[in-house]
């Protein structure tokens, strides 16, 4: 039997049907053979230009044949791929850059240019290889890395490292409840068994179309291609713009499954659906925040022959939970059971098991707990612990440790086993299906110079989950009337940040942000006076 490894999830698939389409982007399609022997080039590749064993390859571009490669490559070559999302900014990349030790980069011409300035400050970062220009970039090249055309990097050889499933394959890098963005750390064993279980209870088949909508940066938007993969399915890439986009891309490619965040789907539930995209969906899943009733409805009334799936999940444990389209009429409320080969567990404080309908932190154990946060002991500590002795799930003669990730999310079980999410442990802002650290928006807020203090917290929103919003004391220097000072800060926010992370509304004030007994910033008492003075005149919205 094959090892459960990464990249064997191409190699397999390309072994019992060659000629059957892997992915489809632009108007362009790629067998599973030709993919096969792309990702088996691309890894000699790799290995050519020196990776070393767990060497970092960052990936930075849009959903296209090469980003593909590129990951499957590094996993075949023995390092791993760091996918970074396409919408954020140079500063942010930087971050993810450095913090990762990249040796390479894989990204096109036209980022290259976004980054030029910023690569000298990348120590670790050996090769760029640059998608879409045959003569390289070496008009870009400062003099740290060397410049290739990805065409000439695929066409070159060099040994792989061997690989066995507990190595590590990818750092995923997400927002973390306080300061940049942390990379969680997946191993071959971890990405293999996620996409056979969830593609086990969403019934996946070879003859599947799978519309990979989120960005492969996301734990479920690459588990769109890991999914797809393990059943020999075809994967259509989409870079959409507006959500008819992608309406249609689920016409035109004949599209049968479908995972978006609320979000998205709150706008496409809003639409008429073309026939025949309603007609081929077998069906549709959410995952990254709560889905509102009224919107599963619209989505159901529209689309009655596509079963529903809602999903929860950890990028630190890939996916822990799903509902069943049986159970969803009976407890639309659910967050369901743990996914097959996982675990989920509610424990108290003492870490015993809690008894039904008792409140308890989500604690995660099986093969998809991951390998903890790259290069932070600290944050690894707090989240990925040992299981404890009292939870009832260690025998005594054990003397190794059992590491779970403890989610932070709090949650009851009812008498029947299914679980119900009641709030999160931490201060993180939950918006568009991305999850926002309020200081990473601080801490650019800050840069721009134009801030004294300020403080963000995300506020109830039936699109977007949460929309952010923030009270900031203006600088001495930048102080000016209310809204110019407000549309000044928007400028140099839409200039340091993704859309998605840019403020919704500010709230300007005099003095300083109030204080609790320990003398910080008190957050709960700001994010309660915002949510009540949302939509009053003191608040200035961004539009």
């Amino acid at each position: 039997m094959p090892a459960p490894l990464l990249h064997r999830l191409i190699l397999d698939a390309a072994a019992r049907a060659p000629q059957a389409i892997a992915l489809t982007a632009k108007g362009e399609e790629m067998n599973y053979a030709q993919l096969a022997a792309a990702v088996d080039a691309a890894a000699r590749g790799l290995a050519g230009l020196g990776l070393p064993r767990g060497g970092r390859v960052a990936v930075w571009l849009d959903k296209r044949f090469e980003t593909v490669i590129a990951c499957f490559a590094t996993a075949a070559a023995g390092g791993a791929f760091v996918p970074v999302n396409p919408v954020l900014k140079a500063g942010q990349i930087g971050h993810i850059l450095r913090d990762s030790g990249a040796y390479i980069l894989v990204t096109s011409a036209e980022r290259l240019a976004v980054l030029a300035e910023m690569l000298e400050e990348c120590a670790a970062l050996r090769h760029v290889l640059v998608c879409g220009e045959a003569h390289g970039a070496n008009h870009h090249s400062p003099r740290r890395q060397t410049f290739h055309a990805w065409e000439d990097v695929a066409a070159s050889g060099g040994r792989c490292h061997r690989v066995i499933d507990a190595d590590m394959t990818a750092i995923l890098y997400t927002s973390g409840s306080t300061g940049r963005p942390k990379g969680v750390v997946l191993s071959h064993r971890n990405m293999v068994v996620g996409a056979q279980s969830v593609a086990g209870y969403l019934g996946n088949r070879a003859d599947d179309v799978l519309l990979a909508a989120l960005p492969l940066s996301f734990d479920a938007g690459f588990s769109q291609l890991t999914t797809a993969f393990a059943v020999g399915a075809r994967v259509a890439l989409l870079n959409y713009l507006m959500p008819r986009d992608v309406l249609k891309a689920i016409e035109r490619e004949h599209v049968t499954g479908l995972t978006a965040v609320p979000p998205l789907w709150i706008q496409l539930a809003q639409f008429d659906w073309p026939q025949e995209a309603g007609a081929c969906l077998r069906y549709f899943a959410s995952t990254g925040g709560h889905m509102p009733r009224a919107t599963l409805d619209r989505l159901r009334a529209r689309l009655p022959t596509a079963r529903p799936y809602l999903m929860y999940g950890l990028t630190e444990a890939f996916r822990a939970t799903y509902l069943s389209p049986e159970e969803l009429d009976r407890r639309p409320d659910s967050i369901g059971k743990a996914i097959p080969n996982a675990e989920v567990l509610v424990l108290r404080e003492d870490g015993s098991e809690c008894a039904a309908d008792e409140p308890g932190e989500l604690v995660q154990r099986g093969a998809l707990v991951g390998l903890g946060y790259w290069n932070d002991p600290d944050k690894t500590a707090e989240r990925y612990k040992p299981l404890p002795a009292r939870s009832g799930r260690r025998a005594t003669g054990l003397t190794l440790p059992e590491i779970a990730v403890f989610s932070g999310d709090t949650v009851r079980r009812d008498a029947e086993g299914f679980l119900y999410f009641i709030g999160r442990g931490d201060e993180m802002i939950k918006t568009s299906g991305y999850r926002v650290s309020p200081a990473e928006v601080e801490e650019i807020l800050y840069a721009t110079g134009l801030v004294a203090e300020c403080a963000a917290c995300g506020l109830p929103d039936e699109t977007l989950g949460q929309r952010i919003a923030v009270a900031v004391v203006a600088a001495p220097d930048a102080a000016c009337e209310r809204d110019g000072f407000v549309k000044t800060l928007t400028d140099a926010c839409r200039q340091r940040m993704p859309a998605y992370m840019i403020p919704a509304l500010f709230d300007v004030r005099n003095g300083a942000l109030v204080r609790n007994p320990n003398g910080k910033i008190d957050r709960k008492m700001l994010a309660a006076e915002l949510w009540k003075m949302d939509g009053r005149d003191s608040t200035v919205r961004v539009e």
